[in-house]
């Protein structure tokens, strides 16, 4: 008998649960015209603070491991997305141009590309870099670059 009388219990919570749920769905993500999933990937703004400064660390370790002289800076980002977890996952899909800065030469992000063709060189990138903000922790997670 105590198992029947905490059933209506159950269902007012249930019924409740789902309602908050849709509610929150239906205004969180009304362009996508589906709900948003909590930990699920959503689209960001390129211009967006985090993406920027996730955009700025993938680059610098591109630099950082790459053998190249000169100096590769963002031409164009083709996608940001993020995703919220301990922190946030941030996935880029970058296309990338070697400039005609060295990477011993300060003030890195004004360099102009390259157009003489046996120096040009770009190439499509997917970055995804990991931060803890609150931590003060960045990471890249995975870096893949194809040339484009």
């Amino acid at each position: 008998m105590a198992g029947l009388s905490r059933a209506p219990l159950f269902l007012l919570a249930l019924a409740l649960a789902l309602a908050l749920t849709a509610s929150s769905a239906a205004g969180a993500n009304a362009n996508a015209g589906r709900p948003r999933l909590v930990g699920g990937l959503a689209e960001a703004d390129v211009n967006e603070e985090g993406v920027q400064q996730a955009l700025s660390f993938a680059l610098s370790e591109y630099n950082k491991a790459s053998n190249d002289a000169y100096h590769s800076r963002a031409m164009q980002v083709v996608r940001a997305r993020k995703q919220v977890v301990a922190g946030m996952n941030y996935f880029l899909d970058v296309k990338i141009g070697r400039t005609t800065c060295t990477k011993s030469q300060p003030n890195l992000a004004a360099c102009p590309f390259h157009e003489q063709p046996n120096l040009k060189k770009e190439a499509l990138c997917s970055f995804q870099i990991y931060t803890v903000p609150w931590l003060g922790k960045t990471s890249l997670v995975k870096s893949s670059c194809k040339n484009a």
